[in-house]
């Protein structure tokens, strides 16, 4: 289950062989029209447009296509459940069992995760009402994160009063970063600890991290989802003076800013479109403010691209996933241009073709391998659930 702030992403897998026995997405959740969408293994997706209220909602919805398909919550070879949580602070470092206590926790961190840690919460809560028998597992956005040294975690403020509150960078996409960065090593026929990798994890929201060796040494997201690449509504990376500019010379309020940088900034402040899709066909079209508002994304994944091959000092692989990450090739190519001194370089014809599994786009004896790798969060926090359930018997 994967839980976000208006949708739910969900697969049922049979852990044995790995096999995806179906998958679906509700989204628009709350809204006057939802969709539903139930693809099982093997037969035509399933669609319905419908008013799907909450969380709760758009889980029995789910509940009944599978259901229908014979593969219902109620079957006894069902194993487990494992959710997707955004935020773990520091406690949770590993999938856990959910119980009251942890519970407790993940809804004292929602204020630093107030668009995803609530509905995790709905999914969690809903799932153990239609199933109370079974495990639940959270599987944290932040674990994969927590084998970051200090001298990457902290910010450099007070160290009193940066304990006192918490204050650090937890990083965020764990679950894509850590599929990513494993999948990007076979496909190079390596093991993960044998490989250092950059992943660019490229959605409305987006992330990147330095992973040596199969353990993330630094990640741009921090404390919250807000920090580091420009997004589609989020600021990332700016100056934090500037809040206190809007604040004192504004007249904004502290809520007021906080909706600007999450909902009103990125791509969709800077030319009014969030999807990367219709900003190239305005680029192409020769649209100035969608050609700024590109060269601004990009400048900004250029920069971490040389920062997190700087921290790396030997880099083997570069790894483009996520909606943006894996479809948009014109970010690809614009990502690495001009980086080729550093061993970088796409082949286009590699690019410009479209492929369903992980795939290289460098050409051919690159000294860093680039290479596009479709994300399966849902299989990641399958494999990681089952893991802990077989563990405990």
């Amino acid at each position: 289950m994967n839980s976000g702030s208006s949708s739910v992403k969900y697969q049922l897998l049979d852990m044995r062989d790995g096999a995806r026995l179906a998958m679906g997405l509700v989204e628009r959740i709350g809204e006057r029209t939802s969709r539903l969408k139930h693809t099982p293994a093997g037969r035509e997706s399933r669609e319905r447009d419908e008013p799907i209220a909450d969380h709760e909602a758009a889980l029995k919805a789910v509940a009944r296509e599978l259901a229908a398909d014979g593969l219902g919550l109620d079957s006894p070879e069902l194993a487990a459940i494992g959710h997707r949580v955004v935020h773990g602070g520091r406690r949770f470092t590993e999938p856990t069992v959910i119980d009251e206590a942890v519970l407790a926790e993940i809804e004292r961190l929602i204020p630093v995760a107030p668009l995803h840690n609530p509905a995790n919460l709905t999914g969690i809560r809903t799932a153990h009402t239609l199933r109370p028998d079974l495990p639940q597992v959270a599987v944290f956005d932040t674990a994969f994160h927590t084998t970051m040294p200090e001298s990457a975690a902290r910010y450099a403020i007070d160290v009193e009063t940066a304990d006192a509150h918490r204050v650090r960078r937890y990083g965020f996409h764990g679950t894509s970063h850590a599929y990513v960065s494993r999948a990007t090593a076979e496909l190079l026929g390596r093991r993960p600890e044998d490989v250092n990798v950059i992943v660019l994890h490229l959605g409305n929201g987006a992330s990147a991290s330095a992973v040596r060796g199969g353990r993330c040494v630094d990640t741009s997201m921090g404390l919250t989802p807000l920090e580091g690449l420009v997004m589609g509504t989020r600021s990332g990376d700016m100056d934090p003076a500037v809040i206190f500019h809007l604040m004192r010379v504004g007249g904004m309020s502290a809520d007021e800013i906080d909706t600007l940088l999450n909902k009103k900034s990125g791509l969709i402040g800077l030319c009014g479109d969030n999807d990367m899709r219709e900003i190239r066909r305005r680029v192409d079209e020769g649209d100035e403010r969608a050609a700024l508002a590109f060269d601004i994304y990009i400048h900004r994944l250029k920069k971490y691209i040389g920062a997190y091959y700087a921290v790396l000092g030997r880099v083997d692989a570069l790894a483009f996933t996520a909606g943006v990450g894996e479809n948009a090739s014109a970010v690809r190519e614009a990502a690495v241009a001009g980086l080729e001194q550093l061993g970088l370089a796409v082949d286009s014809g590699l690019n410009a073709a479209r492929g369903e599994g992980p795939r290289l786009i460098s050409p051919a004896g690159a000294r860093v391998a680039v290479a596009v790798v479709p994300t399966d969060e849902e299989l990641e926090i399958a494999t990681q659930t089952y893991a802990l359930v077989a563990k405990n018997g």
